[in-house]
């Protein structure tokens, strides 16, 4: 029988690779990404908007001019679970202004967010998950 060189080492490797530091390594990661979204989807609501009489309310494909800034307060970073990462509004017409509705164009604000923060999400969780193969 052939001995193999670095079997307890690479198994060590392994058992760290499956075990809670992945999820909390990888995990601070995907919240730090979520929280990262989010802070660009308020931003973008909220600059330059006017609030009261003067407000101007933005084009149909731009990101809502803020006005009471119910929208932009109510979005928030949830982690459901350890390798899970949501970023939402509660507002009630969130979803409309995102997607639109047959009396209005959309107005996005989380997609245009999500995908300007992307390479940075991705490049922090692959971050992780390379010290967690490194045993970090």
């Amino acid at each position: 029988m052939a001995r193999i060189r670095g079997a307890k080492e690479h198994s060590l490797r392994l058992a760290r690779m499956m075990g809670s530091g992945r999820d909390r390594l990888v995990g601070q990661a995907l919240f730090a990404g979520g929280e990262r979204i989010q802070v660009e989807a308020q931003v973008s609501i909220t600059r330059g908007a006017v609030s009261g009489k003067n407000h101007v309310p933005s084009r149909p494909g731009e990101p809502p001019n803020a006005d009471t800034h119910r929208l932009s307060d109510n979005i928030e970073t949830l982690q459901p679970a350890p390798l899970r990462v949501e970023v939402s509004s509660n507002a009630p017409y969130a979803v409309a202004l995102e997607y639109g509705t047959s009396k209005m164009a959309e107005r996005p604000y989380m997609r245009p967010a999500t995908q300007k923060k992307r390479g940075e999400v991705v490049d922090l969780v692959r971050r992780a998950v390379n010290a967690v193969i490194r045993g970090g």
